[in-house]
């Protein structure tokens, strides 16, 4: 039977009739819980958040840097210090 009122758009619908007269919903495209569900884009009760995400954006990357990077940025540092040390005794 379908409802009183359209739930995909909301217009009044006759109690015998087969589809919504102002956007054409009917029993499988709008009037039963699956499809309306669907519309609204609610992930259903089995949702693997983590699942998802690896799909979406693949594995995680290693969020530590390279040894030689670690190194690299320090000597770049100490060169600097020993720049402005050596301005300042000057």
């Amino acid at each position: 039977m379908p409802p009183v009122e359209c739930p995909n758009c909301g217009a009044d619908v006759r109690p015998r009739a087969k589809a919504c007269p102002e956007c054409g919903a009917d029993e499988s495209t709008g009037w039963n819980e699956d499809a309306v569900s669907q519309r609204l884009g609610i992930p259903s009760e089995g949702f693997d958040y983590e699942s998802f995400v690896e799909e979406e954006f693949g594995q995680p990357k290693n969020p530590r840097l390279r040894w030689y990077w670690q190194l690299t940025g320090i000597v770049v540092l100490l060169i600097l210090l020993g720049g402005l040390l050596h301005q300042f005794w000057q």
